[in-house]
C-alpha cells in the first residue's frame, strides 16, 4: 500500500515494477514515501503489472499514527504559536514520521537524484556533515529515512517533535530533531540503526551544490569532475539538490549534474528545453 496523507480520497494506481529507480515518485509535500510492500515488489525485478491502493488518512487516523503529538490541535485552537517558519513545512517534518512509523518503508525528499536502488538499506538514516579528523556525524538529516514499522527511534522522534515544537528556528523540527534523538539514544539497547556516511545522500553540502552545475572551466576541473562522478557512482545511492538553493542554478553542459541525469533520471526529457 502507499499512502498519500493529503485530501485524494481512493483510486488504484498501476506501476511496472523494475528496480527502484525506476519508481514515480509520491508526492508527500516535498517527499514521497515507498511501503515496505511496494519496495519488496520493486526490488524483485518483476516486470508484470502490480496494483496499489491509494488511501486517505483521516484525522482520526493520523492523530493515532502521530501517537502522542498533539500540535495539529494546538494550533487549531490558538494554544500553539506555529512560528516563522511555514506549518506546511513542520507538518511535512511530522507527517513523514507519523507514516513511517506506522506503514514502514522510505521517505525520500523529491530533490534527489537516485543513482541506484535502496533494497540494501535497511532502518537507515544519513549523515549530512561528517568531522573530517575523526570520521564521526556531526549532523544528520532527515531528507531520507529507511525504517521498519513501529520502530522505536520513529517513535522517539515524533515524541521529541511533541514535546520541543519550535516553529521559529530553521531546522529544529527536522534535521536538528533527529541529531537530538540520535546522540540520545544511540548508546541504548533495543534501537538496531544504521548511520550511513554523508556519502550516501549528502555527498555536497548546501553551500558547494553549485559546484556541481558548473561546466568544467581547465583539464584541472575536468578531472576532479571525473573523479567526483566515479565516486558518486560507487559509493552514493542519491545525491540531494538542496532544492532551495539550486532552483535557480542553470545545469551546464559536461557538468556533474548534467551527467548524472544522462546517466540516471528516468523523468528528465528534454531537460534543457525550458
Amino acid at each position: 500500500m502507499i499512502i498519500n496523507v493529503r485530501s485524494l480520497g481512493k483510486a488504484k494506481f498501476s506501476f511496472f515494477s523494475i528496480t527502484i529507480a525506476t519508481i514515480f515518485f509520491l508526492i508527500l509535500f516535498t517527499g514521497c514515501i515507498f511501503s515496505n510492500i511496494f519496495l519488496q515488489n520493486a526490488a524483485s525485478g518483476r516486470k508484470e503489472e502490480t496494483q496499489f491502493s491509494l488511501t486517505h488518512i483521516s484525522r482520526r487516523q493520523f492523530r493515532s499514527a502521530s501517537l502522542s503529538s498533539v500540535k495539529e490541535e494546538e494550533i487549531s485552537k490558538g494554544h500553539k504559536d506555529p512560528g516563522e517558519i511555514p506549518l506546511a513545512q513542520n507538518l511535512s517534518n511530522l507527517l513523514r514520521l507519523a507514516v513511517l512509523y506506522k506503514y514502514g518503508g522510505v521517505y525520500l525528499d523529491t530533490d534527489f537524484i537516485v543513482l541506484k536502488k535502496f533494497s540494501g538499506l535497511r532502518n537507515s538514516i544519513a549523515a549530512q556533515s561528517m568531522d573530517a579528523e575523526t570520521g564521526n556525524w556531526t549532523r544528520l538529516n532527515n531528507a531520507v529515512l529507511i525504517f521498519d514499522k513501529n520502530h522505536p527511534l520513529l517513535f522517539k522522534f515524533i515524541e521529541e517533535f511533541s514535546l520541543t515544537f519550535d516553529g521559529n528556528k530553521w531546522g529544529h523540527n527536522g534535521p536538528y530533531l533527529v541529531s537530538r534523538v540520535v546522540k540520545r539514544v544511540r548508546k541504548r539497547p533495543g534501537y538496531y540503526f544504521r548511520i550511513l556516511s554523508s556519502m550516501a545522500f549528502y555527498p555536497v553540502d548546501w553551500n558547494k551544490i553549485s559546484g556541481f552545475f558548473q561546466k568544467p572551466k581547465d583539464q584541472a576541473m575536468s578531472r576532479w569532475i571525473s573523479t567526483k562522478l566515479f565516486e558518486l557512482n560507487t559509493k552514493t545511492y542519491g545525491v540531494h539538490l538542496w532544492n532551495k538553493q539550486s532552483s535557480q542554478l542553470k545545469i551546464e553542459e559536461a557538468s556533474i549534474i548534467d551527467r548524472l541525469i544522462s546517466d540516471h533520471c528516468v523523468l528528465c526529457e528534454d531537460i534543457y528545453s525550458s
